[in-house]
């Protein structure tokens, strides 16, 4: 009888050449369903060679669920068609919610860095009748952002 293991390629365990590597100690395998609709059946497909036609013939999307500030939900359909979906910036691309928080994370940061870098700014801040003074000036601009909606 025939001692072999699993791998790209039939091969003899004894052989020094793997037909796939393993994955490395300090790395995580991440699997997991794309689609919500289950499969009829397997599907055995030979001719993908790159993942760019496995994302084409599989073509895998997921809704995703996001809760606002308020409370309320909001599903979004997301769609791969490269491993840079994944990542943030591919998956932010495709939500308009998720767009919106990225905007406002971005104006927060802003704000911040300007905090840390304006000496005036941090001086009012210290004082507390200019602290009252720049506050009363952010509260009108938002009333006057408000009234123009």
């Amino acid at each position: 009888m025939f001692n072999y293991g699993i791998g790209g390629n039939e091969r003899k365990i004894d052989q020094a050449s793997e037909g796939i590597a393993d994955i490395p100690q300090n790395r995580t395998l991440f699997a997991t369903k794309l689609t919500g609709d289950p499969a009829v059946r397997p599907e055995m497909v030979y001719d993908l060679k790159t993942t760019d036609e496995v994302f084409a013939h599989y073509q895998p999307e997921a809704e995703a669920e996001f809760i606002t500030a308020e409370g309320s939900f909001i599903i979004e359909p997301l769609r791969f068609r490269n491993l840079g979906d994944f990542g943030k910036k591919g998956i932010v691309a495709q939500s308009a919610f998720l767009q919106d928080l990225d905007a406002r994370a971005e104006a927060y940061q802003q704000v911040v860095r300007h905090l840390k870098v304006n000496k005036i700014l941090k001086a009012a801040l210290e004082k507390p009748e200019a602290k009252a003074a720049l506050l009363g000036v952010f509260q009108t601009l938002i009333n006057e952002l408000e009234a123009a909606d």
